[in-house]
């Protein structure tokens, strides 16, 4: 089995426009702009044949192509990061079968979180999308349930079946869990990380279908898999003590820089 990583990022975000070249400073106090930290992310993980940034913005090809990255460049159109790799898929090799999207902002995704997709994949050719997911520690679920009731999203949770394929994502609290359960460490209850493995031919046909109306509300790429009846499979991860952050907003980048120090990452 062929694997690429791609790292999808685009400069005109919303919430944080130009964040790919935000400087994010190490251990040994050195900044490197956030996209670099992604891609040193992707380059820890093993068994990776290529690894490419996706981008339609030409100040992070600039960038990008200082550190010594490979680039492929990709329409402005592309709505969300799924439909970015399926931009790029034109420019990988024909024996690559599995494409990893590694998010351009989350430079903390351990690396053993992509593996264990792959591993999933390799193991089950039946799987055309995996994903992972963290089991909500009791700390975690009262936090989760305490966002919901101040009407702030915690993060995104999701239901799956006996087989581990995903019923739905969502931004509430999803299964419903009766306040007597809350705290109970053996609850189905699961923090999706952002994080994609997709077979090639999945990938090409996302791009060609339409946008659903559950994606649209709940802001969450993946649930175009779903209305299209492609099984995403869930991969349950142990975080081993690592923060898993992303830079969505400027005070982010202090959370990050430390979690960065604390792994001893320059």
């Amino acid at each position: 089995m062929s694997a690429a990583i791609i790292v999808p990022a685009r400069y005109a975000s919303s919430r944080y426009p130009g964040k790919p070249l935000v400087p994010l400073k190490g251990a040994g106090g050195e900044a490197k702009p956030l996209i670099r930290r992604t891609w040193e992310a992707g380059r820890q993980v093993r068994g990776i044949d290529t690894l490419v940034i996706a981008t339609d913005d030409a100040r992070i090809a600039e960038a990008a192509r200082g550190f010594g990255a490979e680039v492929a460049m990709t329409p402005e159109a592309c709505a969300n990061g799924t439909e970015r790799c399926a931009a790029a898929l034109a420019g990988l090799a024909d024996d690559i079968d599995i494409i990893v999207n590694l998010q351009g902002d989350a430079p903390l995704t351990p690396p053993h979180f992509l593996r264990a997709l792959l591993d999933a994949m390799a193991a089950d050719p039946i799987i055309q999308v995996a994903t992972p997911a963290i089991r909500a520690t009791p700390e975690v679920q009262r936090r989760l349930f305490a966002d919901q009731a101040e009407g702030r999203v915690g993060g995104t949770t999701l239901a799956t079946d006996s087989r581990g394929d995903a019923l739905y994502f969502s931004k509430s609290v999803i299964p419903h869990v009766p306040q007597a359960r809350i705290g109970d460490p053996t609850l189905p209850l699961f923090l999706h990380v952002g994080v994609y493995a997709y077979r090639r031919d999945a990938l090409a046909a996302y791009a060609a279908a339409p946008a659903c109306e559950l994606e649209l509300l709940e802001g969450l790429e993946q649930i175009r898999f779903l209305d299209m009846r492609v099984p995403v499979r869930m991969v349950e991860v142990d975080p081993m003590g690592c923060d898993i952050w992303e830079l969505n907003n400027p005070e982010d980048a202090a959370v990050i820089e430390t979690a960065l120090a604390s792994r001893g990452l320059d």
